[in-house]
């Protein structure tokens, strides 16, 4: 049975969390790292950091974070943007993070995520894939790459099963239409990723209510709930929503 887990997700841009509406209108949420530890405590499974800028100048400052915050949480966590290289993901693991998540980069050079992969074992590989509805791919679901400004005519359905085919041991799969939105995870698109792919299932992008959290996990099929803002700006603990969870009849992890 699925034991679905929590994960709040920390977008950081110079050093500081930030949180927009469908990837733009940035605000700025506070320290990662102190986040991160906030996330610790209230019970959280994982957490995901995403460096949203991932310019060489803010290089630095995000492996400073990482190494902050191996010493200061105890759960996993993952950490991606401009991660384009075996190397890059090596520098990544050893300052502690325990998964990296590939995006843009994986879809410019598909072989990365097999490369990854095979140095550091599926379990590490988490392909972050960021879509949105279209009327151009027969699925009806183009991805999107650059922090969601460049469409690439990918089909949804063909790259996540070319992703696990290329040893993504998860997929962090991310509605832009709903980033932000609060209106609810993008339960079609989940279902179908789910129907598709074997693989751990990270259900992000418009997560708003308790209702929200429970519907991606009962019936977009979501093994894992990732949320920002409603964590961030304190609407919603993460132990309350695995409360909710588990009274919706749910295998919650560490409840």
């Amino acid at each position: 049975m699925r034991s679905i887990r929590i994960i709040p997700c920390l977008d950081v841009d110079e050093g500081r969390v930030v949180k927009g509406v469908n990837f733009v209108d940035l605000r700025d949420a506070g320290d990662p790292v102190e986040l991160a530890s906030v996330y610790n405590s209230q019970g959280a499974d994982e957490i995901v950091f995403l460096d949203i800028t991932a310019s060489s100048d803010s290089r630095e400052t995000l492996h400073e974070v990482v190494r902050r915050t191996a010493e200061e949480i105890f759960i996993p966590f993952t950490v991606g943007g401009g991660i384009r290289s075996v190397e890059d993901a090596r520098q990544i693991l050893r300052l502690g993070a325990d998964k990296v998540s590939l995006n843009t980069a994986a879809v410019i050079r598909p072989d990365l995520i097999s490369d990854v992969a095979k140095e550091f074992g599926n379990q590490c590989v988490v392909v972050a894939v960021d879509s949105r509805r279209s009327d151009k791919t027969s699925c009806g679901f183009e991805v999107f790459t650059h922090g969601g400004r460049e469409e690439t005519g990918l089909s949804l359905l063909d790259w996540v099963r070319e992703v696990v085919e290329k040893g993504a041991g998860e997929i962090l799969l991310t509605s832009m239409d709903r980033d932000g939105t609060k209106d609810g995870f993008d339960i079609q698109m989940l279902k179908l990723v789910s129907e598709e792919v074997s693989v751990p299932l990270i259900a992000s992008g418009g997560a708003g209510t308790l209702k929200d959290m429970v519907d991606g996990a009962l019936l977009g099929n979501a093994d894992a709930l990732l949320a920002a803002s409603i964590f961030h700006f304190g609407e919603l603990t993460v132990s309350e929503v695995k409360k909710e969870l588990l009274k919706a009849g749910l295998t919650v992890r560490g409840a």
